[in-house]
């Protein structure tokens, strides 16, 4: 009898795919949207399982603790500073509007007050190319550019732990535990190089291991694997 296929036992949502969203720590975000200027100090540097960069604990004059990205080179103790009239320092938050062109940001917002959304990564950074009048224009890790409201907030600086991608796993042990306290899917197996009962494109008896990987147009959620709906069939001329 066939088996559920992986997408479809990780999609139910069962204890063994669900992700270990207890150890990461808080939310990660910037400080609740505010018209007025507020000076933070840096109290911890914090290390989260869910996350490619570190952490760090702010606490600002009112007592409000956020815990947010850190920034390359930020230290203990340091002050920071989130509003439109802080000063473009690494560490510091600022709206768009108010960042001038060139700066490289990381931790921006989509939309005004969501926290951040955007280049939260390790050694992520954007730059702010230009400001118009639909927006801010925004070079993303990715190359592409893309507009922002003015409005929206960013950090300035780039992210810490830019040099996690120079060492090397060098043995699948290492790779298994860096993807287990995340509970990320890994090793990935093609279809094809599954038993039969394992997945529709699984099993080698014909000539031709595998199936033809199209998809049927009504089939249920998990059968639609291979090719959902190819550009052409057959051998290419």
């Amino acid at each position: 009898m066939p088996k559920n296929l992986i997408q479809q036992k990780r999609g139910k949502g069962s204890l063994s795919y669900r992700s270990p969203s207890h150890r990461f720590g808080a939310d990660i975000k910037h400080r609740a949207l505010s018209t007025d200027t507020h000076t933070g100090t840096v109290m911890d540097i914090v290390h989260s399982p869910g996350h490619s960069s570190p952490l760090c604990k702010i606490r600002y004059a009112d007592g409000t603790d956020v815990i947010t990205v850190a920034t390359d080179g930020i230290f203990v103790k340091q002050q920071v500073v989130n509003g439109a009239d802080a000063e473009v320092k690494s560490g510091n938050t600022l709206p768009l509007s108010a960042i001038p062109d060139g700066t490289l940001i990381c931790n921006i917002e989509g939309l005004p007050g969501d926290g951040g959304k955007f280049v939260r990564s390790s050694g992520g950074t954007a730059k702010v190319i230009s400001h118009t009048v639909k927006g801010v224009v925004i070079t993303m890790p990715s190359k592409k550019q893309r507009t922002f409201l003015p409005s929206c907030r960013a950090t300035i600086g780039v992210a810490a732990g830019s040099g996690r991608r120079e060492k090397p796993f060098l043995k699948a042990g290492r790779k298994h535990h860096a993807m287990k306290a995340r509970n990320k899917m890994w090793p990935t197996v093609s279809g094809a190089a599954m038993n039969a009962l394992s997945h529709p494109l699984g099993g080698s008896r014909s000539s031709r291991k595998g199936r033809p990987t199209i998809a049927p147009k009504n089939a249920p959620p998990g059968r639609k694997v291979g090719m959902i709906r190819p550009r052409h069939t057959g051998r290419n001329k």
